[in-house]
């Protein structure tokens, strides 16, 4: 467990911890588990929650004929006291809540997919958690909606913004916002709080 005390947001430019979660869905209605997942969230968040766009994007790394998914990001300050293996815990309480049973198939279509993506600078490599998240700055899942509310924002261990990773990425011909996008694009000034 280590905290960069330089900046302790998670987000270059940003104060204090953030906590970034990726929502995902592709069974039943992925429309609104995503929604009602942001409002579940919400309750986790000291002050506003930045909720981005919804997006339909492709499958990645799923099963052959898997569903279209719905992805979203949330960003937030967590609770005073809030610990991110608590937070970790009660996102798959959640999930459950949604209709989430014990994988057979890894990476098969589900109800609910919550993932971590980062804790301020906090850092994890547990069975259970890795912190910040090994894989998000490779997925345009969960780069494009994040793109849209911190575009100039920087992944801890990364040296390129959000914007800039996401031009890296190979296209989905598939992922495009949903017209009933939840969130707005914020002006980024370093150092500003959204």
């Amino acid at each position: 467990m280590s905290s960069d005390s330089s900046d302790s947001s998670g987000l270059t430019g940003l104060e204090g911890p953030w906590v970034i979660v990726a929502l995902g869905a592709n069974l039943g209605d992925p429309v609104a588990a995503v929604t009602d997942a942001f409002e579940a969230l919400a309750p986790f968040a000291e002050g506003p929650m930045l909720r981005s766009p919804l997006y339909w994007s492709s499958p990645v790394d799923c099963p052959p004929g898997s569903p279209l998914f719905v992805n979203a990001v949330a960003v937030f300050r967590p609770r005073a006291g809030e610990s991110p293996e608590a937070f970790l815990e009660a996102t798959q309480d959640l999930e459950r809540q949604a209709g989430r049973r014990p994988k057979h198939v890894v990476n098969e279509a589900r109800p609910l997919d919550l993932d971590l993506i980062a804790w301020g600078r906090e850092r994890r490599n547990g069975d259970r958690l890795i912190l910040p998240h090994p894989r998000a700055h490779l997925r345009r899942f969960v780069l494009a909606p994040l793109a849209d509310l911190l575009p100039d924002g920087i992944l801890p261990g990364q040296t390129m913004t959000v914007a800039r990773l996401l031009e890296q990425l190979p296209a989905d011909p598939l992922l495009r916002r949903l017209e009933i996008g939840t969130g707005r694009k914020i002006p980024w000034n370093a150092g500003a709080s959204p």
